[in-house]
């Protein structure tokens, strides 16, 4: 099943504040790049987003789901009405990922 863009456009509104926010459509769901880095995506309307460190410090109860078959698993940010917290979020995820290529 592939995403709705009005989902993608409802989580790009929540990051508006931030500034380098960009995605790419790709096989029906949507990256999601923060500071040149790929910090996760929309997956079947599910906000998720890479396992690093700290995102699993500020979501203890995330649940690991699978963007799409044969992938890593990723953290489902089910928080997606608090601003704060996402800023808070992409910033961790920027700082332990690595530039894209």
């Amino acid at each position: 099943m592939a995403s709705k863009k009005e989902y993608l456009d409802y989580i790009l509104e929540q990051l508006s504040g931030l500034d380098d926010v960009s995605y790419r459509k790709m096989m029906g769901e949507y990256i999601i790049y923060y500071k040149n880095r790929i910090i996760g995506g929309i997956y079947d309307d599910r906000f998720l987003v890479k396992p690093t460190d700290s995102a699993k410090r500020l979501m203890p109860e995330a649940v690991s789901e699978l963007p799409y078959e044969g992938a890593k698993p990723m953290l489902l940010v089910e928080n997606t009405d608090d601003r704060d917290f996402l800023f808070e979020l992409l910033n961790v995820l920027a700082d332990e990922l690595p530039p894209r290529k």
